[in-house]
């Protein structure tokens, strides 16, 4: 189902976009799809996010869409529209084209073969969870949309995500809603500390519960040089929390 109509507020600058080439920052960073901007902080509209697996079980949770799951969201958008598809299926497709995209998929498939959920999932490999059995997976950002910071990805620093309102606010309140939409209570995957920290902050006001959250999971992104060393050293209490949780 979709969050919001906001595609329709961008449907037309979504269509005026090179459809015979690979989108750069230059077709994508554009006043035109602006959602909000202060100072260096700007806020883009990518359709993927709009769309939510709301039967899903498993909701991987990642901190805001990198430019790389941005271009890909609007390629899939594009090629949806030109096909003439409404607007859930616009978004839909886009979200299965662009969840985690790029080398951040396949390192976050390894690290849950590695954790073993497959298993607890009744499924072969977490590669499936992004195929055949797409819709037992739900992916998302606490900053739906895709922040940049002068004009490259938000890594969460630099302004702080808890400790800058705005940015704090957007994902609390945006996270909440996102939660509500659930048929059932899904497992979470925050990836990376400052997802965490939002997730806390959602327990604390009673918004989810601490125990359907897998703790400690490192951001698989490669520009995380520590993710193999802080997978390693957590790994041993991240399979306790999946035993406690699936069992």
């Amino acid at each position: 189902m979709l969050l919001s109509s906001a595609l329709n507020t961008y449907r037309g600058a979504i269509m005026s976009l090179p459809a015979d080439r690979r989108l750069t920052r230059e077709d994508l960073l554009i006043p035109e799809l602006r959602i909000s901007a202060s100072g260096l902080v700007e806020t883009f509209y990518a359709p993927h996010n709009d769309y939510v697996h709301s039967s899903a079980c498993l909701f991987i949770v990642g901190l805001t869409p990198g430019f790389t799951q941005m271009r890909t969201a609007y390629e899939a958008a594009r090629h949806a529209m030109d096909q003439g598809m409404g607007d859930e299926a616009v978004c839909r497709k886009a979200k299965e084209a662009a969840s985690f995209a790029g080398s951040l998929r396949a390192n976050l498939i390894s690290m849950m073969d590695e954790l073993g959920l497959p298993g607890y999932l009744g499924i072969g490999s977490s590669e499936a969870l992004f195929g055949g059995e797409r819709e037992l997976l739900h992916t998302s950002s606490v900053l739906r949309y895709p922040v940049f910071v002068n004009r490259a990805n938000y890594n969460g620093s630099r302004p702080g995500l808890p400790g800058t309102p705005s940015l704090r606010d957007t994902a609390l309140n945006g996270m909440a809603e996102e939660l509500s939409i659930f048929r059932d209570r899904p497992f979470l995957i925050p990836l990376g500390t400052t997802v965490e920290s939002v997730l806390r902050l959602l327990d604390e006001q009673g918004m989810l519960d601490a125990g359907q959250c897998l703790w400690g999971f490192p951001h698989p992104s490669g520009a995380n040089g520590h993710r193999h060393k802080q997978f390693a050293a957590r790994k041993a209490e991240m399979k306790k929390t999946l035993h406690r949780y699936f069992s």
